[in-house]
C-alpha cells in the first residue's frame, strides 16, 4: 500500500501517520486512535472504520473488537432554524 494513501478522509489521516505513530509509541489499536484522531472526524468512524481498522489489526495484531472500542457517533446535532434563528440579535 502506498503510504500516502488516506485513511482517514475526516481528519486527513495517512496510513503513514498511522504507521509512524505505531513505531513511535507502541501502543494499542485503541490509543492510536486516540493519538491519530482515525475515526473521529465529521462522519464518526462511518466511512473509514472498516479501513482504520485492518490497518491498526495489521500494524498492532489486535482484533478491531478491543476492549473498550470506540463508538461510531457523528460529534453533531440536528438544530432547527427556528432554534437558530431565536440567539441572533440583529435589527428587522
Amino acid at each position: 500500500m502506498d503510504d500516502k494513501m488516506i485513511i482517514c478522509r475526516c481528519e486527513e489521516v495517512s496510513l503513514k501517520d498511522i504507521k509512524d505513530t505505531a513505531c513511535k509509541y507502541e501502543q494499542s489499536a485503541r490509543e492510536i486512535k486516540l493519538r491519530t484522531r482515525a475515526g473521529m472526524g465529521y462522519c464518526g468512524g462511518r466511512t473509514c472504520r472498516p479501513a482504520v481498522d485492518a490497518v491498526l489489526e495489521e500494524i498492532t495484531g489486535e482484533t478491531p473488537d478491543d476492549n473498550i472500542p470506540l463508538k461510531v457517533q457523528p460529534p453533531v446535532r440536528p438544530v432547527s432554524l427556528t432554534k437558530l434563528k431565536e440567539g441572533v440579535d440583529y435589527e428587522e
